[in-house]
Formats: structure tokens, C-alpha cells, sequence
């Protein structure tokens, strides 16, 4: 929701709901009607928590985690086709002859040939590639190269998770501090509204005096009811998240983050520099289409295989065969064979390569600048986020006093009802700014860890 008055806003999920004048000042912020809330069981979970619910429940990093398993499956499948390769079979066959007596001219002796035959065949043989210009180290290499991609996807996968469920859980805080400054500006309005009616009795006051602390009340208590609903969407979202009952209702903890950074912008750089899992996959990146080079490359070489074999031949008919009546031959053999049409053939797929090559280390770069743009981004944010709290701190002081001396002068009669109200809304909304602008230096401080690739580190 975006609530907006005549000189600030605040964003919170949902629609919009605007207000002008001084007197909305308060109904601009985001706050949560204390009298709404569900009498359901409060579930408080701590930031650590939520996390290790949601890493544990989450859909997105099974199949990340599948994704790992089924690129092992595939680097173990590669390095199998370093073993030998093998082949058996065993074969029977029967022929019905309907000519017996076959003669190759009339001058020759016929032969005689039987109505029908049984002979059994088997053969086994065994192959090695002794000599592959290396095609399968590149290939083995490679394969272990993109396992390792795919774990680096999985972390990446899990820092989103973190921080959105991070991001979530700051939203449901801000609406809880809300939710106690608008319970203390409830009973502070109640207390306005009870002096305003003795004093109206006293005749001190007009009845529309009364009626704007009513109206002020009022209008609150409507805000209310609208953010409520914003309340139970962050909720149930939340809940779907990290996997619990949706009508779970969930109570989270202040946060505490860094008042100052520890380091430089440079320092900061250097670190996502090191860390961001997409540099680390570019570069891995990289290596692969260094080995598919040197694999298309390798395809103009020749190759050896050696391979052994042994032969069974049985004509006899019998499955025991009688002596000296099959054949059981064995050999082996070294095979040199090249395919010499790839020294012309090969020219434009080793050109393909480097081209592939040459797009990762594009790409890397680009990612490079990206990074670094993202880590000021979340620097300068952070730091921005450092000083709004120390001017809504600064605020508040000012508020308190204008308040204390609005309420002092409005006792004597010296100023108005809307003076009075004017002065009390500026407070709660200053309270309220500061208890936002803390929960936006948590988030800044978290995006800024993810920009760094160092969010699941903490």
C-alpha cells in the first residue's frame, strides 16, 4: 500500500489510500490496528529461524539440489567411457534345406545336402581405446566443470531464497511496530477525547472541537481495518514460504544491524568480486569452452584402439558338440584409424569454439560492471538508510517537544483542537518514521550482504 500526505509517503504491499492535510499525517505511515488482530495461537520465529524453515522446506532448492545430482550422474557417465567396452552373444540357428542335391554344372560331382541343419554361433569381444588425442580427458573435464556450475546455481538459488524470506520478514516487523505506535496513539487520542469533553462541559471548548479528536479516532480505526488485511497477506505468504500452515500467525523479533559499515566501498567491491557466484560460473564457464577447443581440435588426430575377441562356431547340430567338430578361434587385434577429412572438415568447428569462448568472456566482463554497480547501489542505500535514522531520531526530540508544548498551550486555551492535533499526529508519525527507517536500514544492510555474495556467510 502507498499512503501519501501533503509532504511524505510510505510503501507497504496492497493498494493505496490517500489523505490530506496535517491531520492524516499519522494515517500516511504504515500501522496496524491493534483491536483486529486474530485471537488465533502467535507463532514468534526469530530471522535464523525463518531462514533454516524456509532453506528446509523449499521447493526450489530440491530441484536445485536435483539438478546437482543429475549433472554427477552425468560427470560419472563420462568417466565410464573411460572403461573398456565389451560385447557377448550367443546364437542358434536352424535351416530347412527343400534342395538336397546342389551341381554347379553337368560335368561336375552334385552335392548332397541335408533337408536340415542345426548350428550354434557364439562370439565375445573386448575393446580399448589406447590413444584418443585426449578427446575424453576434455570431455571428462568438462563435465566436471558444469557439476561444479550447478552447485554454484544451488547457492545462488538459496541466497534468493534468504533474502526474500529476509525481505518478508523485515515487512511483517515494520507492520508490528506500527501496530504498537498506532495502540499508543489509540489510547493517547482516548485521552484527548475524554479532556476535550470535560473541557467542552466546562465550556471551554466547541462540541466541534470534540468531534475532531472523535473523527481523528475514527479514521484510524479505519486505516486499521485496511492495513490488517495487508498484515494477513504478508502472513500467509510468509507462511507459504517457509512451508507452514497457511493460518499459522506469526510474530517476528527486532533485528539488530551495524550503525556504521565495517569497510570501504572498495572493500565491499573486492568481496563480491571474489564471492558472486555468477563470476564464479562464468569463470568455470570459461574453462569449458577452453576444453571445447582443445576437443574440436583434437577431432584431425588418430586414433589406436586394441581389442581381443574369441569366436565359437558349431555346426554339428548338438549343443555338446562331438570332438574335433566346432571352431573356437580367438584373436586379437591394434587398430589405427584416422579420419583425415577433418583437417578440412574441422576449420569452422574450431572457429565455432573460440566464437563461444569469446561470448563467455563478454558476458563475464558485463557481469563484472553489473556487480560493481550493485554493490554501490547497496552501499550508498545502506548509508542513506544510516541517516534517515539518525534524522527521524532527531525528528522525534522535536516532535515530543512540539507535542508537550501544543498540549500545555491547547490546556490553557491558547491554541485550537486541529493546533493540538496537528502537533500529536507529527509525533506518532515521527515515531513511526523512525521504526520503518530502521527496518529499511535491515533490509539495505541484507542487500547489501547479497550484493557481496556474502548473505548466507552471516
Amino acid at each position: 500500500m502507498i499512503c501519501r500526505s501533503s509532504n511524505s509517503f510510505f510503501r507497504l504491499p496492497g493498494g493505496q489510500v490517500h489523505f490530506r492535510g496535517k491531520l492524516w499525517g499519522l494515517l500516511a505511515l504504515l500501522v496496524l490496528f491493534a483491536g483486529t488482530v486474530s485471537a488465533q495461537s502467535m507463532r514468534r520465529l526469530s530471522l535464523q529461524e525463518a531462514i533454516a524453515l524456509g532453506t528446509q522446506n523449499s521447493n526450489k532448492l530440491k530441484l536445485s539440489q536435483a539438478r546437482i545430482e543429475e549433472a554427477v550422474t552425468r560427470y560419472e557417465q563420462t568417466k565410464d567411457n573411460a572403461l573398456p567396452t565389451g560385447s557377448v552373444s550367443y546364437t542358434y540357428n536352424h535351416a530347412e534345406i527343400p534342395t538336397t542335391t546342389f551341381q554347379l554344372s553337368d560335368k561336375a560331382e552334385p552335392f548332397y545336402l541335408p533337408r536340415r541343419a542345426d548350428a550354434f554361433l557364439g562370439s565375445i569381444s573386448l575393446q580399448e581405446v589406447i590413444f584418443g588425442a585426449n578427446r575424453l580427458k576434455y570431455a571428462t573435464a568438462s563435465t566436471e566443470l558444469l557439476t561444479q556450475v550447478a552447485r554454484l546455481d544451488a547457492e545462488k538459488d538459496r541466497d534468493e531464497l534468504v533474502f526474500d524470506i529476509t525481505n518478508a520478514y523485515f515487512n511483517l516487523y515494520k507492520l508490528q511496530q506500527s501496530r504498537q505506535v498506532v495502540t499508543q496513539n489509540l489510547v493517547a487520542i482516548d485521552r484527548q477525547i475524554k479532556q476535550a469533553k470535560r473541557f467542552f462541559e466546562q465550556g471551554l471548548v466547541t462540541r466541534n472541537d470534540v468531534l475532531r479528536f472523535q473523527l481523528q479516532r475514527s479514521n484510524v480505526e479505519l486505516t486499521g481495518v485496511d492495513l490488517e488485511t495487508n498484515r494477513k497477506i504478508v502472513v500467509y505468504n510468509l507462511n507459504i514460504m517457509l512451508g507452514l500452515p497457511v493460518d499459522t500467525d506469526l510474530a517476528v523479533d527486532e533485528i539488530k544491524t551495524p550503525d556504521q559499515l565495517a569497510a570501504t566501498l572498495a572493500t565491499y567491491v573486492d568481496t563480491a568480486l571474489v564471492n558472486r557466484q555468477e563470476l564464479k560460473a562464468l569463470g568455470l564457464q570459461s574453462k569449458v569452452a577452453d576444453n571445447q577447443i582443445k576437443s574440436v581440435q583434437a577431432e584431425v588426430m588418430p586414433s589406436v584402439l586394441a581389442s581381443a575377441g574369441a569366436n565359437y562356431i558349431n555346426p554339428s547340430g548338438s549343443f555338446i558338440p562331438p570332438g574335433n567338430s566346432y571352431l573356437a578361434p580367438l584373436s586379437a587385434g591394434l587398430t589405427v584409424a584416422w579420419n583425415f577429412d577433418q583437417l578440412w572438415l574441422n576449420k569452422n568447428k574450431v572457429a565455432e569454439a573460440k566464437v563461444k569462448k569469446t561470448e563467455v568472456e563478454i558476458s563475464r566482463d558485463a557481469a563484472l560492471d553489473l556487480v560493481k554497480t550493485q554493490v554501490n547501489q547497496s552501499y550508498q542505500k545502506y548509508q542513506q538508510a544510516l541517516e534517515r535514522i539518525r534524522i527521524s531520531q532527531s525528528a522525534i526530540e522535536q516532535a515530543r517537544e512540539n507535542d508537550r508544548m501544543m498540549e500545555s498551550q491547547y490546556q490553557n486555551a491558547i491554541v485550537s483542537a486541529t493546533e493540538r492535533i496537528d502537533a500529536q499526529t507529527q509525533l506518532f508519525q515521527a515515531e513511526i518514521n523512525l521504526e520503518l527507517a530502521k527496518a529499511d536500514a535491515g533490509v539495505a544492510y541484507y542487500t547489501l550482504l547479497k550484493s557481496t555474495g556474502t548473505l548466507t556467510q552471516k
